[in-house]
């Protein structure tokens, strides 16, 4: 009988220190640029669920998409005033906290998903998200936003040169100003929200972005002619204010953390099964689309090489090496 006492009194012990571990009943706010339906939307929701079974409740995330709390620079800059908790955005924007996180928006960097998948999930992607944590940010997983191509509304694109006298929307850092200039063009930094309008209104010719974020904003309506570049691959960061993240206990932490990662491959897996799906809607919309010939390709990747070398410096040699040397490796393989 006893034992059977004491049994029964170490498992109400046990669930009442789980319960005590979940104890805290919090509601995160989760901004992204993109909109309902949008690979990252819907790993984000997923993110939520998962947040919510771990926690068994006790922590909840809203998600905020389509820009709704403002543009990349807004969100990291209340992200780091603990008036919001977590946004999913371009690693590369993070440059302007760490200028490390620059290395990712290098054009032509990866050869494929998988390359990146390695890279980021490694030990170089996890130490670029410990380098946050001193500009009070935590960073969680990366996803995935995919490789980016050009659309405009003057011509099609079917060599280098056709690129040149476009008026581009870049994503606002510097290494994006620079490959865009490099290639003859005139590139205009400008937040997310204000894309679709600016193309309406021609106040730009064009933009550059995943086929997945092309479809899902509907910039077939204001573009006709898209190109298959590929020029660039976009790891996104999930990252939480340390604030909130301080405030967290460790159980808390470790839930978050998980679901994240566990979001992170449906993220990915959604995003490149939606890929192909994009360039179908985006062919039945009327959009007109080109792909370089690989001697075209070869001749942006040259005309880009001082441009990367100019951000090597920047980005730091043991930053850049120690990536080169990684995909050397996976290269190898």
């Amino acid at each position: 009988m006893k034992r059977l006492l004491v049994k029964g009194l170490v498992a109400l012990v046990a669930t009442a220190s789980m319960s005590m571990a979940f104890a805290a009943d919090k509601e995160l706010k989760l901004a992204l640029q993109n909109p309902k339906g949008h690979p990252l939307e819907m790993g984000a929701t997923k993110f939520a669920e998962l947040v919510d079974s771990k926690t068994k409740g006790a922590l909840k995330v809203k998600v905020f998409a389509g820009g709704a709390l403002g543009g990349d620079a807004q969100n990291v800059s209340a992200l780091q005033g603990g008036t919001l908790d977590m946004v999913v955005l371009n690693s590369g924007i993070l440059a302007s906290q760490v200028k490390e996180f620059a290395v990712y928006d290098f054009p032509f960097m990866f050869n494929n998903a998988e390359e990146a998948d390695k890279v980021v999930d490694g030990e170089f992607g996890k130490a670029l998200h410990a380098k946050l944590e001193e500009k009070g940010i935590v960073g969680l997983a990366y996803w995935e936003l995919g490789f980016r191509d050009m659309t405009n509304s003057k011509h099609p694109i079917t060599k280098v040169g056709d690129i040149k006298g476009l008026k581009l929307r870049v994503i606002p850092n510097a290494i994006n100003v620079d490959w865009v200039t490099a290639l003859g063009a005139n590139p205009t930094p400008m937040p997310f929200p204000e894309v679709y309008a600016a193309l309406e209104q021609k106040a730009i010719d064009g933009q550059e972005n995943p086929v997945t974020v092309i479809a899902a904003n509907k910039f077939y309506e204001v573009q006709k002619h898209l190109a298959l570049t590929h020029h660039q691959y976009n790891p996104q960061s999930v990252i939480v204010s340390k604030k909130t993240w301080d405030g967290l206990t460790p159980e808390l932490q470790t839930a978050l953390r998980e679901a994240a990662t566990e979001a992170a491959a449906y993220e990915r897996g959604i995003a490149r099964e939606k890929s192909t799906a994009a360039l179908d809607e985006l062919k039945k919309s009327g959009m007109e689309i080109t792909e370089l010939p690989a001697e075209e390709l070869a001749k942006m990747r040259e005309i880009l090489k001082p441009v990367i070398a100019k951000h090597a410096e920047l980005v730091g040699k043991e930053t850049v090496d120690k990536l080169s040397s990684e995909l050397d490796a996976l290269r190898k393989k």
